[in-house]
């Protein structure tokens, strides 16, 4: 295996920088935002100042668009429901995972609605006036009209809403920065949009014994996200790792020396396992073309199946910080959960709750297995473990504190129809004692009792894992339920 380069698809925004050219990202396709401006055709001949003053405006939207981390399909400026019916057919065939339409001016709802009728593709509605406020001293109707794009707002939320097209708007002035915060948010909850919707999820072994709320049903995720999940045995994994060799082991374990300290307790036999076991895991990801992994097997009495699944740790965190992220104990939906939050940019790390703490006012959160190195605190630890608790097999595991400052619980909750639900709680890593056991870990301040914070966390229809992401991104996420057309719950103390 060659040492490539790390590319902003697996970047984290305000995680730990990994040394580069060490991990070669995961790509797919890049979101796909459709765009298109438009008015009211009837204006042009009587204020002969206006159109041209609205497409500045539009073109300054499309360069904003442009810069974002996206493709753009730009469907330019209709004045009139023929105009309309041309773009809305231009975005259809785009295949988009977001369409916004600028409502330069005052425009019919008829201009609107077969652009979200024909593309069957979420819709946003952005009204962005010129600047802050009119000078009414000195404008006359043309220049008010540049200013009237909140005008058919209402109109097509209306038309929406009979319709039954779910409708999205921001409100707000070119240059303020506080819409196109609102703004990037949904071209972030368009990525996770794009991501699941492509994705091909691996599910490798059986569920835990006794793990009911881990149970999923995999038709579900198809026909709620549109992802594919490929159903993979250990043996997927074994002729893979047997196929490995020496040199490529070697290689491996050069790596994990560049990006993890290795403690005094890792026995060199296991870190050469966890090497191997590692590189036949990228083949394997590779082979089956994933963008996530979800695994757990038993084993028994040393058996070949039990060292591969002691083995994972270390590949599975490599995986994760190449944006390919790896849950343990079968746990598909905290996967796609991690997926997700590194759709946005927060990476997303395997979590539980691990003990409370009523002098602190916090909740201790971790896992032992797969852990994302960008929200590391430091340098990441392999540590040697001879028991892996409430599992079977040894070897070595990864061990760090999650860097201090905001974060956001992130997990795929379900309800007793079946239906999913994104559920988040935002609160700040805080420092302080945390055990030292070969499990990421982290002291999270929720803004009160931890323990009221655990009890309407559970009330979610959360499961026991979730995704721990960088930064308060619950915005985010909710804007992600709503393209993706399930419920949003969050858990604040106040």
């Amino acid at each position: 295996m060659t040492n490539t380069t790390m590319s902003n698809a697996a970047t984290v925004t305000g995680g730990r920088a990994l040394p580069t050219g060490l991990l070669e990202p995961k790509t797919r396709r890049r979101t796909r935002i459709g765009l298109v401006s438009g008015g009211l055709g009837a204006y042009w001949p009587q204020f002969p100042d206006l159109l041209p003053l609205l497409q500045d405006s539009a073109r300054y939207v499309t360069d904003r668009f442009t810069a974002l981390d996206a493709d753009v399909i730009d469907a330019g400026f209709i004045s009139d429901a023929p105009d309309a019916q041309t773009a809305a057919e231009k975005l259809r065939v785009a295949d988009c995972d977001l369409i916004v339409v600028f409502l330069a001016t005052y425009l019919t709802s008829s201009m609107v609605l077969p652009i979200a009728q024909k593309s069957h593709t979420p819709v946003l509605v952005i009204d962005l006036q010129p600047t802050e406020a009119m000078n009414h001293a000195t404008f006359d109707t043309g220049q008010w009209l540049a200013y009237c794009g909140q005008c058919p707002v209402p109109e097509v939320a209306n038309v929406f809403r009979r319709a039954g097209i779910p409708f999205r708007s921001v409100s707000g002035y070119l240059q303020q920065d506080s819409a196109w915060d609102r703004i990037i948010s949904w071209v972030h909850a368009a990525g996770v949009r794009a991501t699941l919707r492509t994705a091909r999820h691996g599910l490798m072994g059986h569920v835990y014994p006794g793990m009911l709320d881990v149970s999923t049903d995999l038709t579900s995720v198809s026909t709620t996200f549109g992802s594919h999940v490929e159903v993979l045995e250990f043996d997927d994994l074994r002729v893979r790792v047997d196929e490995v060799t020496d040199a490529a082991v070697r290689e491996r374990m050069h790596l994990a020396s560049q990006l993890f300290k290795v403690d005094d307790s890792v026995q060199q036999e296991d870190f050469a396992w966890g090497a191997k076991v590692s590189v036949g895991l990228d083949r394997l990801v590779a082979d089956f073309d994933l963008d996530s992994v979800a695994y757990y097997h038993r084993g028994l009495a040393g058996e070949q199946h039990e060292r591969l699944g002691a083995g994972l740790i270390l590949g599975s965190s490599l995986l994760t910080a190449r944006g390919i992220p790896m849950a343990g104990e079968y746990e598909l939906r905290t996967s796609i959960a991690m997926l997700s939050s590194q759709a946005i940019g927060a990476g997303g790390s395997f979590t539980e709750i691990q003990a409370l703490n009523f002098f602190d006012n916090v909740v201790e959160m971790g896992h032992d297995g797969p852990a994302h190195l960008a929200v590391s605190a430091r340098e990441p630890l392999l540590r040697g473990l001879g028991v892996y608790h409430g599992k079977r097999g040894w070897g070595v595991s990864v061990e760090f504190d999650v860097q201090p400052g905001p974060v956001t619980t992130f997990g795929v909750g379900q309800d007793p129809d079946g239906r999913y639900v994104f559920v988040t709680s935002e609160g700040t890593v805080v420092p302080g004692p945390l055990l030292a056991i070969g499990n990421t870990t982290s002291r999270v301040d929720f803004g009160g009792d931890p323990g009221r914070w655990v009890d309407e966390w559970s009330q979610t229809g959360i499961g026991h894992h979730w995704a721990l992401s960088l930064g308060h991104r619950a915005a985010d996420i909710k804007a992600a339920a709503s393209l993706l057309g399930i419920e949003h719950r969050h858990v604040a103390l106040v």
